[in-house]
């Protein structure tokens, strides 16, 4: 039996000053005010440290020097590991647009790290994105929508791709969004150039398609996710949002104030300013936020060259950025921070309340993989996966599955 105590953020009721969880193997049995645990004796003492649920990143390209898109799997799992020693006990590994046997290759090798639990599945950014609005991405190997190569690249997964991102403008997007909902694999809409309009109609009929798939499908093993559709980090990657051309921002926000739309948002300090990221949380609400690190190889190191699929990415005070050309900083290439260091920034700089910005991170990320049942929460039958950290945010203990410092 193991016993933690400490300020239960991501409890049932949000927040225990002086709370307890109490484990015995995988999953917790117990949660609650200390006051009221059955077997005071038992207890370790009071203590300020934070106790989490463990953080759930949807969007992570690698960390620790080794890049999903690039690494052999042993660097792939070193930097799945840098990533939970920091606290986030579930990750997708993020790949990006690539040549199509490439794609397959990498899908394959992910596969072999969500068997061994390493990750949680595969998160697709690409190819069927608009190369105008590219971003960080290798602009050659993005291809219009193709149902042929994106169920090559799911087969080749072994079943494992959990989101893609697509552009709404790209070709044959109902076909892809019906493949991707027959295989259970959650569409999110970025990367793209498209009008309010556009992107507005995809959403529906991203939803339209989740309930067809649904009612069809009766038994229970059917993998739908727990959302209908995200957005691929919120205002990154697309047109500004403009008061007499809203773009895909403001259908986006319009969604996700529906309940309809989760959307992603890498709160570090470089991809959005505090006040656009407040903002958010103001007027959609924690349960339709998924803060995401986008982190590339080199989180968790020093500022150096390295590289994001095909291409070469500086980092230079710790932010990265594709390699200049002719004297000119190049764009943004993810992110340097673990999501840990994303939930400190949203709170510290952009006023976020705690408990919502660690909700972000924990619970409406589980929800969108459909696992909310299991995970992002510390409620009892839950999978014990914690997070302990200082009030100085330093990490104290991780559990993963109730083993401490897996």
């Amino acid at each position: 039996m193991t016993i933690v105590r400490g300020r239960i953020v991501g409890a049932a009721d949000g927040e225990i000053v002086d709370g307890v969880v109490e484990f015995a193997g995988s999953t917790i049995s117990w949660v609650g005010p200390s006051a009221e645990h059955p077997r005071p004796q038992d207890l370790p003492a009071a203590t300020d440290e934070l106790v989490l649920p463990g953080l759930i990143d949807l969007h992570c390209h690698g960390g620790a020097g080794f890049g999903f898109p690039n690494a052999d799997e042993a660097g792939a799992r070193i930097a799945a590991a840098h990533h939970r020693a920091h606290g986030t006990t579930g990750l997708l590994g993020s790949l990006v647009s690539a040549a199509p046997q490439v794609l397959v290759e990498q899908a394959a090798m992910l596969a072999d790290l969500v068997d061994s639990g390493d990750l949680l599945g595969v998160h697709l950014e690409g190819p069927f994105l608009n190369a105008v609005r590219c971003g960080a991405q290798d602009a050659a190997a993005i291809v219009p929508g193709d149902p042929a190569l994106f169920e090559r690249v799911y087969r080749a997964s072994r079943g494992t791709v959990r989101s893609m991102t697509l552009a709404p403008e790209t070709a044959h997007f109902g076909e892809l969004v019906t493949a991707m909902r027959e295989y259970g694999v959650l569409p999110s809409l970025g990367h793209t150039d498209a009008d309010a309009a556009t992107t507005a109609a995809r959403i529906a009929e991203s939803i339209r398609a989740a309930g067809t798939t649904a009612a069809r499908k009766a038994d229970s093993t059917a993998r739908t996710g727990g959302a209908p559709i995200t957005a691929t980090h919120l205002f990154n990657g697309m047109p500004e949002l403009h008061h007499r051309r809203p773009g895909p921002v403001a259908a986006c926000l319009a969604a996700a104030g529906r309940g309809e739309m989760v959307v992603e948002l890498i709160a570090d300090g470089v991809h959005l300013a505090p006040e656009t990221l407040a903002m958010v949380f103001d007027t959609v609400g924690a349960d339709q936020i998924a803060l995401v690190s986008d982190a590339m190889a080199a989180a968790g190191m020093t500022d150096g060259d390295y590289r994001l699929g095909a291409l070469d990415v500086e980092v230079r005070h710790g932010i990265a950025r594709l390699a200049c050309e002719n004297g000119v900083p190049g764009a943004i290439a993810g992110g340097t921070s673990t999501l840990l260091e994303v939930v400190r920034w949203s709170v510290e700089h952009a006023g976020i309340p705690l408990v919502d910005a660690v909700r972000a991170a924990t619970r409406t990320p589980a929800r969108v993989l459909g696992l909310a049942a299991e995970r992002g929460t510390l409620t009892v039958g839950a999978r014990a996966d914690l997070l302990v950290i200082d009030r100085q945010w330093q990490v104290r203990r991780v559990f993963v599955a109730g083993t401490e410092g897996s």
